[in-house]
């Protein structure tokens, strides 16, 4: 039996989005698959929850995702870039059989979908640009439609790009569709070209929102409301540096034949803000009654903080937060759901190595309850009348959808995407441990070769030392990184992770002791479950390689510019002067929150905390991989560091990824992401005693991975 191969990503299904019935009688989920080298098909499909295969339920075309019942049942709506563009567009579906139809040929793709309660409308927000509006793109654009790229890219704004694309004056709006009328409507009303006479009065399409900010977070409270938010500033302060979100109920009156025409008017008598909030992002659930829930940082030192739940209570103004008292910050990935009654709410956070869902009475009063996820990541969620719908990956499995009781009990597996992959993989539970370091007690694991046997006492194998990113996240024995830690120990090295002071899941004080000091503090913890390790008969102290991405490329650069320790080290997408990249992200407030200054105030002190400062000390053999358009790590500061490590000798080689952004291990090309972790094997094997493979620089560039002898664009 092989163990698991980085190849093997090229086979791997991810269930995703998970989403109960109406009726609580089946789960609709995404299912998403490598298709080629560079591009991913993603389909809806359906699963019984009372057991059964599950069923493909959209064809495979395109990429789908957000699928969202009708609150009867009816229909299904998704998102979907299936069609004559790439452009993501909302489609509905009968699900008891038919065609799927498209609503719209909108120019800014769709998101945040969802139905208001009486099944009439769908909510949906669009990134769309000044002329966009002024054009009638919103609601109808050529498919053969592109707009003329910047010659000269003339910025305005703080933060003019994120993920891999810059704004150019898009802002994201909100709309609503009336789907009745459109699908009454033919093809010509709904996708005619740009020559057509649009007439945005009678479209199915309502632009709710307008002008030159952001609206985030919409919702919907009853049929006739939605809510959202959008970032304000003080009179002297930019927009961007702000992290204020002003939140409005939003009447829909003003699409009565009676309200005003002009735009500006009808927001001003149609849209009231009723509270602020403060944080990185501003995420919405309402009830029909007039509860809207949101979530909250505190702005001081926000990057360190715990993020809560707020419920806002439309009817007299008062303000609960029933997440108060749990010492555990509310993630955004999973996010956080009312039950159907509105009594309820449901959200997930990290907590000691697992993502877990918890309850707690929407009028706090009660403290939250931890229904399920012990020893899993949760990473969605749909909450029904008597069921949760769940997906979860765990130390044997990269990932399925499972569904319980809504107190969390009665759990069942309903899908096993990948169960013909693993049936000749053979996948070894790690082994979770606990060391103390300067008083604090540091969750971690030990993953071993497939072959490893407890009773072969001479038999030893490298180790490999991962450090995840953040700096304030956590890492489990599944999620993102499944796939590369059993890669690595399939290859013969045993796998340490850990989750040192300033990951999340262990309360305030331990995501915030690493203020003003994200190297020395983790470093220390670190290198302190790593003496632990290396006390294992089976593992060569010896032989010690380190890896990390994002922070963890900021402390692989950072530990191999303060110990000799490690024969090799791979440094990914990191962040390596901190004054560039404050710079240059669009997360700039990370560096204002976590060491509590800026460049101007001390830069002297953000320079001995940069890890290019120290690159004179550095001589570790050291791979640095970047993705080209990765705005949330810029490679300028990943060129600097190899730069340094050129000049002073280091053995090292930039590898470079084309199209790539930050999310290039969790959701790249799937050559790339395969071309990854074969480059991380082969540079350590390049070092080792343990392996007959020559250094990496000593190779041909593609030499032994699956790009094989095909051109490279590294200079």
């Amino acid at each position: 039996m092989n163990g698991i191969d980085a190849t093997d990503y090229h086979d791997l299904t991810h269930a995703e989005e998970p989403r109960l019935s109406p009726a609580d009688d089946r789960v609709a989920f995404v299912r998403r698959e490598p298709d080629d080298e560079k591009s991913s098909t993603a389909t809806v499909h359906t699963v019984p929850v009372g057991g059964d295969e599950p069923t493909q339920f959209t064809v495979s075309e395109g990429v789908d995702s957000q699928p969202r019942w009708r609150p009867d049942g009816e229909y299904l709506a998704f998102a979907s870039t299936r069609g004559e563009s790439d452009r993501q567009q909302l489609w509905v579906v009968p699900t008891d059989g038919g065609e799927a139809r498209r609503l719209t040929g909108v120019v800014g793709g769709v998101g945040d979908l969802e139905w208001s309660p009486d099944g009439s409308k769908l909510l949906f927000t669009q990134q769309v640009s000044a002329p966009d509006r002024e054009h009638d793109r919103d609601y109808v654009v050529d498919p053969d439609y592109e707009p003329e790229k910047p010659d000269p890219r003339v910025v305005d704004r703080m933060v003019y790009r994120a993920a891999t694309e810059y704004f150019d004056g898009r802002r994201s709006h909100v709309y609503v569709v009336d789907v009745e009328t459109a699908l009454e409507a033919d093809e010509s009303t709904l996708f005619g070209d740009d020559e057509d006479e649009l007439e945005p009065d009678s479209h199915p399409i309502t632009r709710l929102t307008s002008g030159d900010i952001d609206y985030v977070g919409p919702t919907w409270g009853d049929a006739e409301t939605i809510y959202y938010g959008a970032k304000v500033a003080d009179e002297d302060e930019h927009p961007d540096d702000s992290l204020t979100y002003e939140l409005y109920e939003h009447d829909l009156a003003a699409d009565d034949s009676d309200a005003p025409a002009d735009e500006e008017t009808r927001e001003r008598d149609h849209v009231t803000a009723f509270t602020e909030t403060t944080g990185w992002v501003a995420a919405l659930e309402a009830t029909a009654d007039g509860l809207v829930a949101f979530t909250y940082t505190p702005e001081e030192k926000a990057s360190m903080r715990q993020t809560e739940i707020r419920v806002h209570d439309r009817t007299d103004g008062t303000e609960v937060t029933p997440t108060e008292t749990l010492d555990r910050t509310v993630g955004y990935g999973s996010g956080f759901q009312f039950d159907p009654a509105g009594e309820s709410l449901y959200f997930a956070t990290p907590d000691e190595g697992s993502n877990v869902l918890w309850s707690v009475p929407a009028d706090a009063s009660d403290e939250p309850t931890k229904v399920h996820g012990d020893g899993a990541t949760v990473e969605a969620f749909s909450v029904g009348e008597d069921s949760l719908a769940f997906a979860q990956s765990e130390w044997d499995h990269p990932g399925d959808i499972f569904v319980s009781t809504r107190g969390g009990n009665e759990v069942h597996r309903l899908t096993r995407v990948n169960a013909d992959l693993l049936a000749d993989r053979p996948v070894r539970q790690p082994e979770e441990i606990w060391f103390e370091n300067d008083g604090t007690e540091i969750q971690g694991w030990v993953l071993t070769p497939p072959e490893f046997d407890a009773d072969a006492t001479d038999e030893a194998y490298p180790l490999v030392v991962e450090i995840h990113g953040g700096p304030h996240s956590q890492w489990t024995t599944a999620g993102t990184m499944w796939h590369e830690f059993q890669t690595l120990a399939a290859e013969g090295y045993v796998v340490f992770w850990c989750n040192p002071r300033g990951s999340t899941g262990y309360g305030e004080e331990h995501a915030m002791a690493i203020e003003r000091d994200w190297g020395d503090v983790t470093l220390s913890d670190v290198l302190a479950g790593v003496e632990d390790v290396c006390e294992r008969d089976y593992v060569d102290e010896d032989e010690q390689y380190v890896t990390g991405g994002s922070f963890g490329g900021f402390m692989t650069a950072w530990t191999v510019a303060n110990t000799d320790r490690f024969e090799a080290a791979v440094s990914q997408r990191g962040v390596y002067d901190l004054t560039s990249f404050y710079g240059s992200t669009d997360a700039f407030k990370l560096v204002e929150g976590d060491f509590d200054t800026t460049p101007w105030e001390e830069p002297e002190f953000l320079w001995e905390q940069s890890p290019v400062a120290h690159v004179d000390a550095v001589d570790t053999p050291t791979l640095v991989l970047h993705s080209d358009r990765d705005y949330r790590t810029p490679a300028n500061t990943a060129e600097l560091f190899y730069l340094g490590l050129q000049k002073h000798g280091v053995d090292t080689r930039l590898v470079r990824y084309p199209r790539e952004g930050h999310e290039l291990s969790r959701s790249g090309e799937p050559g790339h992401v395969v071309d990854r972790i074969e480059r991380i094997v082969r540079w350590f094997d390049g070092y080792s005693d343990y392996t007959e493979a020559p250094p990496a620089l000593e190779r041909d560039r593609n030499e032994g991975l699956s790009a094989g002898s095909e051109d490279s664009d590294e200079e």
